[in-house]
């Protein structure tokens, strides 16, 4: 008979993530490997329904006015073409990006393009943040005296189109979505009490829009202060450097963040560090 006591297993972590689209996928890699999961959907991507600046490019690049084409997302580059559709032909615009110098941030837009038949776009390598995008421009696709267009992601980036102009090149920004605040924000609210509560021993963000909306949550409630402070006494795992910079702007440790940015690869790391880094907050 086995001696030991059911006293002595180690403790199930309970862990809160911020997942949005991949809500269901988040939980059940979390929960496969024995976490207590909580996740609470903190943003959702609202498309624009006028957007200019999307015609507006679309036009430029019919006209061969554009040089470079920056795609940060897979789901951004579907809605823009949509956009498009609605005033230009999709095989003369297809045709049209085919002709310029196409750069993706990740394999999520390369497949997009693949998709849509169109070759030799130049990607960009891992963690994928818009620092190696600039990196392999300088490397490969110099932009001085080019007019670079840059599908934005959720929200504009002016570090980036700094650098860029920085190097010559003229920046049209095309915004295709925007991130907006669950329909739904109870879960978020009560992730955030919890928090508070000391319900939670790790926090995972796999964006850093995600903590914007935590914090914006903590703010209407009047809790924000309170949020911090308890959200320092957990472990804090990052998807990447993007989501690492806005967590350490807002004053946390990231005590996790894995050597690839992907959900997989972030659970894993979350599986052999988040013990020790608890057990280093004690």
């Amino acid at each position: 008979m086995n001696s030991s006591s059911t006293d002595d297993r180690p403790r199930q972590l309970r862990v809160c993530a911020f997942e949005s689209r991949l809500e269901q996928e988040m939980r059940s890699l979390l929960e496969r490997q024995g976490f207590v999961a909580t996740v609470a959907p903190s943003m959702r991507e609202v498309p624009l329904e006028r957007n200019p600046q999307a015609l507006e490019f679309a036009a430029e690049l019919l006209a061969g006015k554009i040089d470079t084409v920056i795609l940060f997302t897979g789901v951004g580059a579907r809605t823009l073409l949509q956009v498009v559709e609605t005033r230009y032909d999709r095989d003369e615009f297809l045709a049209a990006l085919q002709n310029c110098g196409l750069v993706v941030r990740g394999p999520k837009p390369a497949i997009v393009l693949r998709e849509w038949k169109i070759s030799g776009a130049r990607q960009v390598p891992e963690p994928n943040t818009w620092h190696d995008i600039l990196t392999l421009l300088d490397r490969e696709l110099p932009v001085a005296g080019r007019r670079v267009a840059v599908q934005e992601h959720g929200q504009p980036n002016p570090e980036f189109y700094a650098a860029l102009e920085q190097r010559g090149a003229s920046v049209l920004a095309v915004p295709v979505y925007r991130w907006e605040l669950p329909d739904d924000t109870r879960p978020l609210e009560e992730a955030v009490r919890q928090t508070i509560a000391g319900g939670f021993d790790v926090l995972v963000f796999t964006s850093a829009q995600q903590l914007q909306h935590v914090l914006q949550i903590a703010d209407r409630l009047g809790l924000r202060q309170e949020w911090l402070t308890a959200a320092r006494r957990c472990v804090v795992a990052s998807i990447g450097p993007t989501a690492s910079e806005a967590l350490i702007a807002a004053g946390l440790t990231v005590d996790i963040q894995p050597e690839h940015p992907k959900m997989g690869h972030l659970v894993q790391a979350v599986v052999q560090r988040a013990a020790a880094g608890l057990a280093g907050k004690e």
